[in-house]
């Protein structure tokens, strides 16, 4: 009888030292959970405890949004917080939301604190910029341009600095483009425009025709942003692209000109050489013929076919031609026959 005695004692004594350690632990924030009629069973903070969760941070969160007039229970807060995502920062944005009337519920606020996770962005800066407008600069100064830069039909450039305002579309927010998206296609809207200018004057003198224009192509589908306004912030004078093209079309041709007259000149002297070493070989052969004539001439001799009479009035021919030759002035080699 003892021994059962002593054996309830010990049982009854470590649920009394479990329930104090729960006490110790957890009442503090059980008693502000219940203050703030936002009240979490002390089951659930153990249940919180072993899967490490903090409970503090559950309780708060949960007792912010009640008291935000937002009804949101625990166990959510706790399977948002398991997954990875910031509890007070998801409270935060309801409650922000809700101040403003946008809608939002709980899910997409974790959908967005998910997805913004290691950006730098957060989903309360999502429901900020929604609240609040913000101002994008096209081009971002920090990508390396400073300007926009079109032609106009008349070959003058035009550079542009464009400021954009846009607010955060919650409902595309996740899976939606990025600024950088809403940069790319401002800047390809504002090239399109200037080039559609038949001069950089009617661009310089109705700026808002760029930004009318662009605004119209919708630019902010399927982006994470609602395009409230494009602002033209400045326009300069760019280069004369059309000259330079001019310019440097004329220097091809010139070039393209040159290199066919040098393989026209090329071909000419391949020509001429080769009528030079035809004159030659027309030369030699001569040459070799009037080697022939005194062999000839003797042959004639012994077969009676020339007389010595007929040989001398051939002498006196070719004296005669000489000499009128050089009274003509006339100095062409000749090669007698002996």
């Amino acid at each position: 009888m003892d021994a059962l005695y002593l054996v309830g004692v010990a049982v009854l004594a470590v649920f009394g030292l479990v329930f104090a350690v729960i006490l110790f632990n957890f009442f503090g924030v059980w008693l502000r959970a219940r203050i703030a009629n936002a009240p979490v069973g002390m089951g659930k903070m153990v249940g919180m405890r072993l899967r490490r969760v903090p409970v503090g941070l559950i309780v708060d969160s949960r007792s912010t949004a009640v008291k935000a007039g937002i009804e949101i229970p625990s166990d959510p807060l706790e399977a948002h917080y398991l997954a990875g995502g910031d509890v007070s920062q998801v409270i935060l944005a309801l409650i922000a939301a809700d101040k403003a009337g946008i809608s939002l519920d709980f899910n997409r606020a974790c959908a967005i604190d998910l997805a913004t996770k290691g950006t730098g962005k957060t989903v309360l800066e999502a429901v900020r910029t929604s609240i609040n407008p913000k101002v994008i600069d096209a081009p971002n100064p920090a990508m390396g341009r400073a300007t926009i830069d079109g032609v106009a039909k008349d070959g003058i450039g035009a550079k542009v600095k464009a400021r954009v305002t846009v607010r955060s579309h919650l409902d595309r927010f996740v899976g939606g483009a990025t600024e950088e998206t809403i940069i790319a296609r401002v800047g390809e809207g504002i090239v399109s425009a200037i080039g559609s200018a038949d001069s950089y004057k009617d661009v310089l003198e109705n700026p808002d025709r760029i930004s009318k224009a662009v605004l119209a192509k919708g630019l902010d589908s399927n982006t994470a942003f609602e395009i409230l306004s494009i602002d033209i912030a400045d326009v300069d004078v760019g280069d004369n692209i059309g000259a330079k093209l001019q310019s440097e079309q004329a220097d091809a041709d010139k070039r393209v000109a040159q290199a066919k007259a040098e393989v026209r000149r090329a071909a000419a002297v391949a020509v001429e050489q080769e009528m030079r070493a035809k004159t030659q070989e027309m030369r030699a052969k001569v040459v070799e013929a009037e080697a022939q004539v005194p062999q000839a001439m003797a042959d004639a001799f012994r077969s009676g076919n020339l007389g010595i009479m007929d040989y001398y009035r051939m002498k006196n021919v070719q004296a005669d031609t000489s000499m009128r030759e050089s009274i003509a002035g006339t100095d062409k080699p000749r090669t007698e026959a002996t």
